[in-house]
């Protein structure tokens, strides 16, 4: 294996490909206002902090999902089982239902912030906007812990390689 640098000008098919070699899991952001509940499928997740309880999460600047996190200034990260592959396809789709019927064939209810938490999920993470910062071609959104719910009984989704996977215990 060889090893490219910037100054080789590597791809941006060559840097998602590194990336994609880094299994994560995969969540569904959700956030809620005024308008309408809002949700989005987003593997850029991670803990800040534990004191203060802070997790961040990337959305794309100026897309749908950054909007809406900075105008509600809350979301809920939904770690999704292996059992929901197909809501997170839904959410990253861009055919699929906006505005007041967003989650109308989504079985959820609403968490302290108002985000909706999806059913079923290994965890949720409600969280109130804390900080937003703007990283290249994303927002990083940092938000404090309000409410958190864990099912260690359900096996969380990934996402490797550019495909779904599902945790393997071989032990």
């Amino acid at each position: 294996m060889e090893a490219v640098t910037a100054a080789e000008a590597f791809s941006s098919k060559d840097f998602r490909s590194a990336l994609g070699s880094f299994a994560t899991g995969v969540t569904v952001i959700t956030t809620s206002g005024e308008q309408h509940a809002y949700g989005m499928t987003a593997n850029a997740f991670s803990s800040v902090s534990l004191d203060p309880p802070l997790v961040l999460v990337c959305a794309k600047s100026g897309a749908e999902g950054s909007e809406h996190i900075e105008t509600n200034r809350c979301f809920a990260v939904n770690v999704l089982g292996a059992h929901q592959e197909p809501l997170s396809r839904f959410f990253s789709s861009k055919d699929r239902p906006r505005g007041r019927d967003a989650f109308r064939d989504v079985p959820h209810r609403t968490a302290v912030s108002g985000a909706p938490v999806l059913e079923g999920v290994t965890a949720f993470l409600d969280c109130s906007l804390h900080e937003t910062h703007t990283a290249g071609d994303h927002e990083i959104f940092i938000g404090e812990v309000l409410a958190l719910e864990v099912n260690s009984e359900v096996e969380p989704l990934l996402f490797f390689g550019g495909g779904y996977r599902l945790l393997r215990d071989d032990g």
